[in-house]
């Protein structure tokens, strides 16, 4: 079976793209269209921008979720998913491309996404960090031992996770972390705590979009980051999807749980490599590819 798989924020790259708009007239009209809806050419800061305008929310989500629905719709026929999968941000790409979202709303929700969890990050200074060598439940302990808000917020694969909260505290659990053994404990150049407490209000704003928004029901089931399970109704996703901001991103059970469905074949669709490289270390057995055009 073939699990068609989304990448999240920390993909983009200067020039993402730009090929499939100047080869496929599907794509120039789509990321054309995505110029009026956003109100402001973000296919500029693709194709020609630099690397730090390229990495402002507002700017990073619509273009890594624009990438991979547009890549999607280039495939045309050969693409045939039998379950979806995305990471954090890329969980709207995956419902564009299993028929719960059309393009618009997805990108209208992926904007203002983006624009609450910046509302959010500039009420409250906060960060993110990687832990890499701990087991899943030593980093969770060290989490509730340590004093302020810090959470797991990323299980990325066995030996990988991302911790989130207020600044003083993941620096402490840095420092917990590394004294259980951790191999490294790294705070990240992010803006806040995503998938965290800290995102209650770019949830509480982004659950009135979602619930304005018609979903239809999936043209095959998406494991969502928050459940991990096949979903197939569209009431489901819904609330998925709006407690996704501020619970975890729960990526290596999901893909256990896509390969015990059935999955042989996980296809990345969007810029980069980075979940082929995640499913191999979770399941070492498993096929991964990037779509050949």
């Amino acid at each position: 079976m073939n699990a068609y798989i989304f990448p999240g924020q920390g993909a983009q790259f200067v020039g993402m793209g730009k090929d499939l708009y100047e080869n496929y007239p599907i794509a120039k009209e789509l990321f054309d269209k995505a110029n009026t809806i956003l109100g402001f050419s973000i296919t500029d800061i693709m194709f020609n921008g630099t690397p730090e305008s390229l990495k402002e929310t507002k700017v990073t989500q619509p273009a890594i979720f624009l990438h991979s629905v547009v890549l999607s719709k280039v495939m045309g026929d050969a693409f045939k998913p039998d379950m979806v999968a995305g990471h954090s941000l890329g969980e709207f790409s995956a419902l564009v491309a299993n028929g719960v979202l059309s393009f618009e709303d997805g990108l209208k929700l992926v904007s203002q996404r983006a624009l609450a969890m910046q509302k959010a990050c500039d009420m409250q200074p906060s960060t993110m960090a990687a832990v890499l060598g701990l087991e899943d439940t030593v980093v969770e302990q060290v989490c509730k031992d340590t004093p302020g808000v810090v959470v797991a917020a990323n299980y990325n694969c066995p030996g990988q996770l991302v911790i989130s909260g207020e600044i003083d505290a993941i620096h402490l659990a840095c420092e917990k972390m590394k004294e259980a053994g951790a191999r490294r404990a790294l705070v990240l150049p992010v803006g806040g705590a995503f998938h965290s407490p800290l995102m209650e209000p770019a949830r509480e704003e982004l659950a009135a979009a979602i619930e304005a928004t018609t979903f239809s029901n999936p043209i095959c089931p998406i494991y969502q980051n928050v459940s991990t399970t096949p979903i197939m109704d569209a009431n489901e996703i819904k609330k998925n999807l709006i407690l996704q901001l501020t619970a975890p991103v729960k990526w290596t059970q999901s893909v256990h749980n896509m390969v015990k469905d059935g999955a042989k074949i996980f296809t990345e669709i969007g810029p980069g490599k980075v979940l082929q490289g995640l499913v191999r270390k979770i399941e070492p057995t498993s096929e991964t590819q990037s779509p050949s055009l």
